[in-house]
């Protein structure tokens, strides 16, 4: 069966660098997003590779929208790989984290993964097969001052996509969460401080990919960053506080 794989938040950044590795003779795809100028920009590219793409102009949010995207997806060819890309991000260099921004950070990072991933799962399990990757981050592995809604909701994307891993095993469906660090996207280029390990969304998608293929359980990178979080994560509560309080702050 010909590989059909859906990303949300195909439009820009990370999920057009995925969508573009993926794009070759043979491969069908459907890119969600809410642009539809930049989202069929990217089309275009997957299509020159040889790709056959189906765009979706909808909002993660929308449960509705989203259930019907998959179902119109499953009908035309059943998913092998659905990839829950989209997210956003908030800054608190100005000050204190707003509640609207608090919200809609949570709505489209984890109430969006969710509406991307429940609808697929009674179909693959019924055809016993399948695979679905989570985008979670880095940052989900602690509480960051500068980013708290941000790093919650990665983190419950973190735990909700290691639980599912083992949950939908004996189903046949793989499950993969992604841990990636500071990649050069719209996303990371309003922060106004240095980036450590910063990586383009192409190198990103690459390792992602190899990931997949070798449906590794965690994609966790750059290592060195992802090292530096583990040993954060193994230090007293309180020395971790005070290293993380004197992080920078989002732009």
């Amino acid at each position: 069966m010909a590989p059909h794989i859906l990303i949300t938040g195909a439009s820009s950044g990370l999920g057009a660098a995925i969508a573009e590795s993926y794009a070759q003779p043979g491969t069908n795809l459907t890119l969600q997003g809410r642009d539809a100028a930049r989202l069929e920009k990217v089309s275009t590219l997957c299509r020159n590779k040889g790709a056959a793409v189906v765009l979706a102009i909808d909002d993660v949010c929308d449960q509705t929208a989203m259930g019907a995207l998959i179902e119109e997806a499953e009908a035309r060819q059943p998913l092998t790989l659905v990839i829950a890309n989209a997210g956003i991000s908030g800054g608190t260099a100005g000050g204190s984290e707003g509640q609207q921004q608090a919200r809609e950070i949570f709505d489209t990072n984890l109430t969006g993964v969710l509406n991307t991933v429940l609808p697929v799962i009674d179909p693959m399990k019924e055809r016993r097969g399948g695979q679905i990757a989570l985008m979670a981050s880095l940052a989900g592995y602690r509480g960051l001052p500068g980013a708290p809604a941000y790093s919650a909701s990665k983190a419950a994307v973190r735990a909700w996509g290691e639980a599912l891993r083992g949950h939908l095993a004996p189903f046949g469906i793989k499950v993969n969460v992604i841990c990636p660090g500071f990649v050069d996207t719209p996303l990371t280029r309003v922060n106004r401080f240095p980036m450590p390990f910063l990586m383009t969304a192409e190198r990103a998608a690459s390792i992602i990919r190899k990931g997949l293929d070798a449906n590794r359980g965690r994609i966790a990178f750059p290592w060195p960053m992802a090292t530096m979080v583990w040993a954060l994560m193994a230090l007293p509560d309180r020395l971790a506080g005070w290293l993380t309080s004197r992080a920078p702050r989002k732009g």
